[in-house]
């Protein structure tokens, strides 16, 4: 099996709006996710054991094995950039009304929500993620991930919203400024359609 890079679900040029501009999706897209997919196709056809395989089943097999860790880390970054792709959205912003209530059950509010978010997306020291995730409890709640790590690996559970805190995800639009790369993602680009979707389906 080979992976390819997946079209991004919207023109490089519609987030220019809310913040995040052309130069930074095409970067960001065809410059570092094309990479990660051309080097675990790379790693993967020199490796029988890998040859066939879904990238889930790949990253679940590479998971905490030293040896494959240039594995796990390409198709930890191909799986989490893809999910993140459609996770932004040009009419971004607004909560499903569904989504909205269980945001405010599990979190208080769904200002807490985001607050809770916010930390784990500024709390992350050096590069990573944010999550949203469907725990196995049935409650919503707020993480992060160094790295290529995410929750598909250490199975705490479904994951419905992400927002990558890698520099290159922001540092064009925002410099250095990732606490508002942040709220701008929440209020302006956070596919909360996507998210609900997830949640629906679990």
């Amino acid at each position: 099996m080979t992976f390819t890079l997946p079209s991004l679900p919207f023109a490089p040029s519609a987030l220019a709006a809310r913040g995040m501009c052309q130069e930074t999706l095409e970067f960001h897209h065809g410059k570092h996710h094309q990479a990660y997919v051309t080097a675990l196709n790379g790693l993967v056809d020199k490796n029988d054991a890998l040859k066939g395989k879904t990238l889930e089943e790949v990253i679940k097999l590479a998971h905490g094995r030293d040896d494959l860790t240039p594995v796990f880390n390409n198709a930890g970054q191909h799986w989490n950039h893809s999910f993140f792709w459609n996770c932004l959205s040009p009419s971004g912003g607004g909560i499903p009304g569904e989504l909205e209530k269980k945001l405010a059950g599990d979190f208080g509010s769904v200002e807490k929500f985001k607050e809770a978010f916010k930390a784990a997306a500024t709390g992350q020291f050096g590069s990573g993620w944010a999550w949203l995730v469907l725990g196995k409890d049935g409650r919503l709640k707020v993480s992060k991930t160094a790295n290529a790590g995410l929750p598909l690996a250490t199975g705490e559970g479904k994951a419905l919203l992400v927002l990558d805190v890698w520099e290159h995800a922001y540092y064009i639009d925002f410099r250095n400024r990732r606490p508002d790369f942040t709220d701008n993602f929440l209020a302006r680009l956070a596919n909360y359609e996507f998210a609900a979707q997830q949640l629906k389906s679990a």
